[in-house]
């Protein structure tokens, strides 16, 4: 194995937004992008087979290094032949680092320079992370991606909060690096990623892309976004940091995952992004549609006979009515919360691919125009029938 088996190549551009589309060459297979990456927290994307998955257009999967170190752990993962046969997926895959969960779980933590001891989810054990221990359990795992550990702040709205996770999150990186190559890297089938943090403040983000542009990484990320800042301060904090990044690099937006956000990212240059959105959604009933997002629990759907989204070929859409649906959704059957997930994953794999074509043609913008007014637009079932 070696360096080789990574790659990044630009194979179109939009030419009146900073949007490109490309192909990232993994050694588990390549990926157009821009592209959505499901998440597999605990290496399952809930309620949806890996087969359905590859059958929807996902490429690229997500999972989430502290989680599984706390179970069922790297070393049962690696006996059982490494996370893509563990989660017989033969895509490429990516993992965190448990970076996030330092912000998610900042009640159960306590960061220092060295690491943070988390306080386990599980058991309430205690748990330590430092930037070597998450690249020993990430290359235990073994997915094709590993991010670098990082400092998500608490309030990326407080400078001083934020400047202190900046400086730390660069010291880590450097650990990261470090422990990364002394594992053999990239030699080993797997490439390491640096993330961008500096909340909504535009020069400590330029400071931070100056920062971790110092390391010769296979990709970069941009984090701490979509952390509680309203969503122009999350667009201006894109804006300072994807420009900025090695053009010939993916970028990845990291936890984002409306519509809209997808739109502003890809203008700025973003080329890859996960967030749980469309099966959270589809576990609260909410579906994503061509015309509006729709709440399947809504009484008026009791009759309805159509299918959920008309524009839509889906195994949901195929097969079942949105009055089918409400009655799983109201009966709390697991199958309702399974379909309305395909749905959404498949509205965004869609998305995405219509992304892809629009900015071949140099049409985004007016994609943007077409598709937002309805997909971020919560429509009643009153609605439907006018």
């Amino acid at each position: 194995m070696g360096a080789s088996q990574f790659s990044f190549e630009r194979t179109a551009a939009d030419g009146v937004t900073l949007a490109r589309c490309g192909k990232f060459h993994t050694p588990h297979g390549s990926v157009e992008t821009p592209a959505f990456m499901p998440v597999g927290t605990r290496g399952s994307v809930k309620g949806v087979l890996p087969e359905q998955l590859r059958a929807l257009g996902a490429r690229m999967l997500l999972a989430n290094t502290y989680h599984l170190h706390l179970r069922p752990g790297e070393d049962t993962v690696r006996a059982l032949g490494g996370l893509h046969k563990f989660m017989n997926w033969d895509g490429p895959l990516l993992t965190d680092s448990g970076g996030y969960q330092v912000f998610s779980l900042a009640k159960l933590n306590q960061i220092d320079d060295d690491g943070v001891t988390f306080q386990s989810v599980i058991d309430g054990a205690s748990v330590r992370f430092t930037p070597e221990r998450a690249v020993e359990i990430q290359a235990a795992l073994g997915a094709d991606v590993q991010m670098a550990f990082d400092q998500c702040p608490a309030d990326p709205r407080d400078r001083a909060v934020v400047e202190v996770g900046v400086e730390r999150t660069h010291r880590w990186l450097d650990r990261c690096v470090k422990r990364h190559r002394e594992l053999g890297g990239e030699d080993r089938g797997q490439a390491l990623f640096g993330i961008v943090q500096g909340g909504i403040f535009e020069d400590l983000r330029r400071r931070a892309v100056d920062s971790v542009c110092g390391h010769d990484l296979v990709g970069y990320a941009i984090g701490g976004v979509s952390v509680g800042e309203a969503r122009e301060d999350m667009r201006a904090a894109v804006q300072a940091s994807a420009p900025f990044l090695p053009q010939d690099k993916p970028r990845y937006l990291m936890g984002v995952g409306m519509p809209v956000d997808f739109f502003d990212a890809v203008e700025q240059g973003v080329d890859l992004f996960d967030c749980v959105t469309p099966t959270r959604h589809g576990r609260t009933h909410q579906a994503f549609t061509s015309l509006g997002q729709l709440n399947l629990r809504n009484a008026d759907f009791a009759r309805d006979t159509r299918q959920l989204d008309p524009r839509c070929d889906c195994i949901c859409c195929r097969g079942f009515s949105r009055g089918y649906l409400r009655h799983l959704c109201k009966s709390n059957e697991m199958l309702g919360a399974q379909l309305i997930s395909l749905h959404n994953l498949s509205f965004f794999a869609k998305l995405f691919e219509r992304m892809r074509a629009a900015i071949a043609t140099g049409d985004l913008l007016r994609l943007r125009e077409e598709v937002l007014p309805t997909a971020m637009r919560r429509v009643s079932a009153a609605e439907l029938r006018e």
